[in-house]
């Protein structure tokens, strides 16, 4: 059985993406620091396909160290690793007001975070020619005003992606996917949880004609996990229901 790693799984899209791994029958490792969170939900799976809770801070070598170790302990291979772990800055200020600690927050966790899991897991993919899998962000390529670390955090992903594709090549592909709007209001730990307040012009002003469900990138990123893509490394994929290709002026 394959196992995947998937960091920033224990809620919101990530948690989205365990579980669809899970019901494809992939073993799925969970690495992220809400403890509380991910050892409940993984608690109560249907355990005919293993899915491990791991405490990591992405941000830290040591503990991303003993995150690889513990997933080598548990299931003896890493065929996949899903880099979706992220956090926004704790508000939204102007550039002129945001402080270096809290943009020093985002990119540790957003961008080193990515860096130092694929530095730890890298030799074990190789052996298995496995797969990488970045979730980055629409916000990569457009943005709202005073969004500057995240969006800087997820530029540099992409950027991370193709180069990591280059050095890795001939024994990991590498791939990242740039989510827009996803609703993970059914996908959040019980501390953090709300009701989805969704409108009909939320859902109308996409393309598509509706706002993103977790399951339609944990589809993709599946896929690109899988061996089904094993011409493809290097490139991001955008998943945000056509809004990136609309035109939008004021009336």
């Amino acid at each position: 059985m394959k196992t995947v790693i998937v960091t920033g799984g224990a809620q919101g899209i990530g948690r989205g993406i365990a579980q669809y791994l899970l019901a494809g029958k992939t073993a799925v490792f969970v690495a992220d620091r809400d403890q509380e969170a991910g050892e409940k939900w993984c608690t109560f799976l249907d355990q005919r396909v293993p899915c491990h809770f791991h405490p990591t801070d992405v941000g830290d070598e040591d503990s991303v160290r003993d995150c690889i170790r513990s997933a080598l302990d548990r299931f003896g291979r890493i065929d996949g690793l899903v880099n979706n772990a992220g956090i926004a800055a704790p508000e939204r200020v102007p550039v002129h007001e945001l402080s270096l600690e809290a943009w020093d927050e985002v990119l540790r966790v957003n961008l080193t975070g990515a860096f130092l899991m694929v530095k730890h897991a890298a030799p074990h993919l190789a052996g298995v020619h496995g797969a990488i899998v970045n979730i980055a962000s629409t916000r990569a390529l457009q943005s709202e005003a005073d969004t500057e670390a995240y969006s800087a955090s997820k530029g540099g992903l992409l950027s991370l992606t193709h180069a990591l594709a280059m050095s890795l090549a001939h024994r990991v592909r590498v791939n990242a996917v740039l989510p827009g709007w996803i609703d993970v209001s059914g996908l959040r730990a019980e501390s953090c949880s709300a009701p989805s307040y969704l409108t009909e012009d939320d859902h109308l002003q996409h393309p598509v004609g509706r706002v993103g469900q977790a399951r339609d990138v944990a589809a993709l990123v599946a896929f690109l996990l899988s061996e089904d893509a094993g011409f493809i490394t290097g490139q991001s994929f955008v998943v945000d229901g056509g809004m990136t290709r609309k035109m939008i002026y004021a009336q």
